[in-house]
């Protein structure tokens, strides 16, 4: 059981420095060396779990989860006129506290390689459903379109966080 405890935190050591490597220097650039160097490990057992390109992938599906959750706490405790600005909250929390995770998604939404496509898919399918569903059960009656503004002024607010322009964030 031990061990099986130590393989897991290993893993997740790997993720954690592979998020950070990938946001500091993009997917391209960087190499498992790095990664291994970050999480202070060597690179065979980097690919003892991984290749470059599934740890990506669980990279993203780290930082997808931690929205997901985020947002479920809100949609579980908020009331219906404090949902939006609960959601809102949250993720400006995230940001804040795991600028890499965004800073990653950010990069990945350009890579063509269908892995990471289907990840950043699923991920935002996820997202968007999530927030769609609390806005219809909260009474929305436009909630497509709620959700839709919702998510684009997200998108914003990762462009304003990665430029460092904080002026152009949608005040609420």
């Amino acid at each position: 059981m031990a061990r099986a405890s130590t393989s897991a935190n290993r893993r997740n050591e790997i993720v954690a420095a592979a998020i950070e490597v990938f946001a500091e220097i993009g997917y391209y650039r960087a190499t498992t060396a790095q990664v291994a160097e970050r999480a202070s490990i060597s690179q065979p057992y980097v690919y003892r779990f991984f290749t470059k390109e599934s740890l990506l992938v669980e990279s993203l599906a780290v930082s997808w989860k931690r929205i997901v959750q985020a947002f479920q706490a809100v949609i579980e405790s908020a009331a219906p006129e404090e949902l939006e600005t609960g959601l809102i909250r949250a993720y400006e929390g995230i940001v804040q506290s795991h600028r890499s995770e965004i800073l990653l998604q950010m990069q990945a939404q350009t890579i063509q390689e269908a892995p990471i496509r289907e990840a950043m898919q699923q991920g935002m399918n996820e997202v968007k459903d999530l927030v769609e569903n609390a806005f219809v059960r909260a009474g929305f009656g436009d909630a497509d379109k709620k959700t839709s503004d919702f998510l684009a002024r997200g998108m914003l607010c990762n462009v304003a966080m990665a430029m460092n322009m904080p002026n152009m964030m949608p005040i609420r």
